[in-house]
């Protein structure tokens, strides 16, 4: 394709026009055209890194000569760990957890073991780890492998208690096999149960030592195939540790026993102890019963007593409490308690030779949720600080943000106000260096500054600095600080500070954090400590009456029309504060009934702030009639207006967080006015007309007062919790309804969200889903009036835009998008200036324009006509408490260029701007002022949307950034469009919705960068983009490093003498060729990947056109080099049949016929 025919032009000129216009309003007229640079070769979809611990992991493995680490999880998932910054994630072909994992110490290779009875060897000597080959075993289940070091034969030990061979540089099985009754004999007359347990002899190869889970333990002899001594443990078996002499070993036991035997006495343990066993209270009781010790580890040191390491072993009535790591050297014993239970550990020592002093310097303890390093080499064993953000999940993650192309000086500055914080949080930590100090730093990296905001359930919010493929934690805001300690819940929510949503201003550093109560925390950024007496705060209402409405033969259900207000007197009237804290008006009446309270309760007492965020307002909504808050569905802010804007389940506030004022807060329905898709002819012809918005009218307030808010320093009241527009229709007088008859709709605001359950998708069409449940259906058309009852706001956008079709300059303005497909237009008057700007009311109307797509609204962003994005208006960040005298110079705002309209416009209307509205169905580019359809596209037909937002990605026509619509649709497909004439240029299936958490959690940033949190533990960062994809290999960091094995401990003269038989042994000779052929039936060998991942990762672009002919001619050359070696058997075997057929000629050449 042609770099002409790729950039397509498009005409500004709306081609298809959403609805009748009016005949007042003339066709927009334009001459500029529009050329999109964004091709389908621009998009590749790739995973980048995983941050966080991994999930559910069931093994690990350390390679002591090249110093990585791996981690085996439940979901077939492999984490390989060098020096910090080295981090890297593969999988298996299917989700079956990883029973053990063994690696290749110093080959670059690993060997893993699945449940599925599968054996996985994986090169490490690529920046992507691919499977060479599989092995999976068809007869028996593989319970313990083994590989000497330094060796290629691995065993593999099997439920029935025999033992295989595995050659790991082919993966083909040898026909020598330990069969478990030639093992065992007549020391036992049952089946002696699985395998749990291989090893060779330090000194001599030739000994196995084979342990079975019943407590047998047999000495198998290699060369002769015979067992030369079996032991006999008095209690079934978990583990067993040799010394590094090759002389005893120590087994490990389910009754919380240590059994020492030497290997040549066989008839009784050379001693048995119970570390943690209680002594009896009399003599010849018994002792308490002890938890089984789960693994045991004997370590020698140089001039001093060896190490016995062992988990587990406690007491039952201790072991259930506290999950336990002992340490014993001579007759000193530490116990570590672990706040989880412990998965395997694996003890680092100085050398990777099994019959040399080990030395052992720390231990890596894996945790069911963390992993711990210990120092044994500092007094006291304190643990190593972990270097890896493993400690994502320390409350459950609940919301995610993601911001790329941060400003420069933004992530310094995170840096330096938590700083202070970490740098107390290292005492007590070792000071040591990090002992997993493996592999090498990627050389490529992201030249722009990347942030990742997490929320939790526990109320913080943490910010991380993603610019690497590394994630490094730099602060931690606790939002729960600002309530009270002992404060619960109203409507028992078990996480009521859990964090639903963030919103960031990148430029000016305004942080606008929602939580699980009802609550919007404002909090600004400063680099001072700070003091407050009292925390401002305000309460919110949302109420309105909920008219009967007739439907008689329609699809499109009417939406509720009434007037919202609070209910804090009889008139209705919220008081606001303007600077201090709300005060109740009143409080639960009657029994059980809670009315105009908030879920938690904001802390009265003076607070000290240290440097960073600190709370600029807390908005929250409050209890109405007995029904909690409603849920926070969406929050956005503008720190150039000063204004905040906060979506729930069934309404919308705006609030000045300057001032500290309530300027709307009114139900959803309310926000239509009189332009109410959904009205209809009330039921009863005797009940009055429902009034729209323009309609309504406060007793004794006149025109300029009902639409503003009160000046900053008063304490004014608000009528009906709304400013109304100045421009509707207030002619008609009405009498407010009492307080009885004020009726709050049943909304899914009265919905908390629980563990597992998504903010997104409750907010979207207000049902009750369980949680494995993801077909819903968003159409506009729905048919019951308790659904059109929950309309929640799902979005909003603030924009310097048109709110009507006859604007000739663009004002700032709200744009509201709903749950059912609405997008509502809210004109905002700002002061003049800013002196002005504390003390002026502002003034927000709004303007009934009202535009609708199919499904629920999920994005809208604003264009110019030259396809440029339009950012929101912001104010650059200034710290408002460095000193007094910085705060008295004020800046003028000066106001945003907009574009004047000649005289002779007046006649006919030029569009000047686009705004690309995406909901969970369908994508529209609207011109404006005209309101006219540009562009559509159909998203999806039989499933939905899940995220979609407009982003930047860089275009290889132009080398700049272009921008485009990005979709997340449920059914796993990733689809972006181009703007504005939404052309497709990437549909591919990444990965189907099965977990709510995803949708939650999935979003888009600059650069075509995406986030979600892929398991409860573990972020996935993935990117859209080409370039990203082709410099990942340069990005990720090398897990292999050429690297010289330590040399093998010096022979001693009386080796021979105490080693039990020679020190060497030929394992070719045994498991080769010569042992016989192994029956197919036992396992059956699979090709592996090898590099091929790189391929399927850059699929669709020229890299990957690429990379399949590379791919393409390695394999042509290595068919070729099979060839070679088949021609060449062939023309051995022809010959050494024609050698036969000669020597059998002349056999019979001189016989006669009938002599056959």
């Amino acid at each position: 394709m042609s770099a002409k025919a790729t950039m397509k032009k498009f005409a500004s000129i709306g081609r298809v026009l959403d609805g009748l216009r009016s005949g007042s309003t003339p066709a927009p007229k334009t001459e500029t055209e529009i050329v999109e640079t964004l091709t389908s070769e621009d998009f590749t979809v790739s995973k980048v890194v995983r941050h966080g611990f991994p999930f559910e992991p069931t093994a690990m493995a350390f390679d002591p000569v090249q110093n990585i680490l791996v981690i085996g999880s439940k979901n077939g998932s492999l984490r390989i760990f060098g020096q910090p910054g080295v981090d890297c994630h593969v999988r298996h072909d299917e989700d079956i957890p990883v029973l053990q994992l063994i690696f290749l110490a110093n080959e670059g290779a690993l060997v893993s073991v699945c449940a599925d009875d599968s054996l996985h060897l994986w090169n490490l000597r690529q920046k992507r780890p691919a499977i060479l080959h599989s092995l999976k075993f068809n007869r028996e289940r593989i319970t313990f492998s083994h590989l000497p070091f330094q060796s290629k034969w691995l065993y593999i030990g099997t439920e029935r208690g025999n033992i295989h061979i595995v050659n790991i540089e082919c993966f083909v099985l040898s026909g020598y096999v330990i069969n478990w009754n030639k093992a065992i004999e007549l020391s036992r007359k049952t089946h002696p149960g699985p395998v749990v347990h291989l090893s060779d002899n330090p000194l001599d190869p030739n000994k196995l030592l084979i342990g079975f889970e019943s407590g047998a333990i047999v000495l198998w002899d290699l060369r002769s195939k015979a067992a030369e001594y079996r032991y006999n443990c008095p209690a079934p078996v978990r583990s067993i540790s040799w010394s590094h002499e090759g002389k005893q070993f120590l087994c490990s036991q389910t009754d919380g026993s240590l059994t020492l035997w030497n290997m040549k006495h066989p008839n009784k343990p050379a001693n048995v102890m119970y570390p943690h066993a209680k002594p009896p209270i009399m003599k010849g009781a018994r002792s308490d019963p002890c938890a089984p010790i789960t693994r045991v580890e004997w370590k020698s040191c140089k001039g001093s007593e060896p190490y016995i390491v062992f988990s587990g072993g406690l007491t039952y009535d201790k072991a259930a409490k506290q999950p336990s790591l002992t340490i014993m050297q001579g007759k000193n014993t530490t116990v570590l308690e672990m706040e989880h239970p412990i998965i395997d550990f694996i003890c680092l020592c100085e050398t990777p030779w099994p019959n040399d002093i080990q030395d052992p310097y720390a231990i890596i303890v894996l945790l069911e949720n963390d992993m711990v390093v210990v120092d044994l080499a500092s007094q006291g064993f304190p643990c190593f600080e972990n270097p890896y953000p493993m400690d994502l999940h320390e409350s459950p993650v609940t919301c995610v943000q993601y911001y790329a192309d941060c400003p420069p000086d933004i992530v310094p500055a995170f840096y330096s106000v938590g700083s202070s914080s970490q740098q107390k949080k290292r005492q007590g930590y070792s000071k040591k260096e990090w002992p997993v100090k493996g592999g090498e730093w990627g050389s490529g990296g992201n030249s722009y500054p990347e942030i990742i905001i997490t929320g939790h359930a526990d109320g913080s919010v943490k910010f991380w600095d993603a610019s690497a493929v590394s994630l490094q934690v730099l602060y931690k805001l606790k939002t729960a600080k600002v309530f009270e300690k002992k404060s619960k819940s109203l409507d028992g929510e078990e996480d009521p500070y859990a964090i639903q949503l963030i919103q960031m201003c990148l430029d000016s550093r305004i942080l606008s954090v929602a939580g699980a109560s009802g609550h919007v925390i404002i909090y600004r950024f400063s680099k001072q400590e700070i003091q407050i007496d009292q925390l401002p705060s305000i309460e919110i209402s949302i109420v309105y009456d909920a008219e009967e409405i007739e439907t008689p033969d329609c699809e499109m259900p009417p939406t509720p029309i009434g007037r919202n207000s609070s209910t804090t007197s009889s008139t209705s009237s919220m008081p606001l504060s303007g600077v201090t804290s709300s005060q109740h008006m009143s409080s639960s009446s009657g029994e059980g009934m809670k009315d105009n309270v908030p879920n938690l309760k904001v802390r009265t007492s003076s607070l000290k702030f240290p440097a960073g965020y600190h709370p600029e307002l807390i908005c929250q909504f409050v209890w109405v009639d007995g029904e909690p808050p409603p849920t926070v569905t969406s929050v956005e802010a503008n720190s150039s207006y000063g204004v905040i804007a906060i979506g729930t389940a069934n309404g919308l506030a705006i609030v000045d967080y300057i001032q500290r004022t309530c300027l709307l807060s009114m139900g959803t329905p309310d926000l239509y006015g009189s332009a109410d898709p959904y009205q209809r002819t009330p039921r009863s012809p005797k009940r009055n007309k429902p009034q729209g918005l323009g309609d309504i009218v406060e007793q004794g307030t006149t025109e300029p007062e009902r639409c503003r808010s009160p000046p900053g320093n008063s304490n004014s009241e608000q009528q009906n919790g709304v400013c109304l527009s100045p421009t509707g229709n207030n002619s008609k007088k009405d009498k407010r309804p009492n307080d009885a008859q004020l009726k709050r709709s049943k909304s899914q605001g009265t919905r908390k969200l629980k563990k597992g359950e998504s903010t997104a998708s409750e907010g979207g069409n207000g049902e009750d889903r369980g949680e494995g449940s993801f077909t819903r259906s968003r159409s506009s058309s729905m048919s019951s009036l308790e659904r059109e009852s929950k309309e929640a706001i799902n979005c909003l956008a603030f924009a310097e835009s048109y709110t009507t079709k006859t604007d000739l300059t663009t004002v700032p303005c709200l744009w509201v998008g709903t749950s059912l497909g609405s997008v509502l237009v809210i004109m905002i008057t700002l002061p003049s200036s800013e002196e002005q700007r504390s003390n002026e009311p502002l003034i927000v109307s709004p303007t009934g324009t009202v535009l609708r797509l199919k499904g629920a609204i999920l994005c809208m962003s604003f264009l110019d006509f030259s396809g440029n994005f339009i950012p929101a208006q912001t104010d650059n960040w200034k710290d408002v408490n460095t000193s007094k005298d910085t705060t008295k110079d004020k800046i003028k705002r000066e106001p945003p260029a907009r574009p004047k309209m000649s005289p002779s416009s007046s006649t006919e209307i030029v569009d000047r701007q686009f705004v690309v509205i995406c909901s969970e169905k369908q994508a529209k580019v609207i011109s404006l002022p005209s309101q006219t359809c540009a562009y559509r596209v159909k998203v999806t037909e039989t499933s939905y949307a899940i995220k979609s937002e407009v982003v930047s990605i860089p275009s290889k026509l132009t080398g700049r950034e272009s921008y485009c619509l990005a979709c997340y649709v449920a059914n796993g497909h990733i689809m972006t469009f181009s703007v504005p004439g939404l052309r497709p240029l990437l549909d591919t299936e990444y990965l189907p919705l099965t977990d709510l958490r995803i949708a939650r959690t999935f979003c888009f940033t600059n650069h075509g960068q995406a986030l979600y949190l892929c398991t409860a533990s573990e972020m996935q960062r993935i990117t859209l983009c080409t370039e990203t994809s082709e410099n990942l290999q340069e990005m990720l960091g090398d897990l292999f490093l050429p690297v010289d094995t330590p040399e093998a401990p010096s022979k001693g003269f009386f080796k021979g003498l105490f080693g039990g038989g020679s020190g060497t042994l030929d394992r070719e000779d045994l498991f080769g060729e010569s042992s016989g052929k192994a029956s197919k039936s036992v396992a059956k060998h699979i090709p592996g990947t090898g590099g091929l991942e790189g391929v399927k990762a850059a699929s669709g672009g020229v890299a990957g056109e690429l990379s399949r002919a590379r791919i393409a001619l390695n394999e042509r050359g290595e068919k070729l080099s099979e060839l070679d070696e088949r021609t060449a058997q062939m023309m051995a075997n022809a010959e050494n049949f024609s050698q036969a057929a000669h020597q059998i000629m002349q056999k019979y050449k001189d016989k006669k016929w009938y002599q056959f």
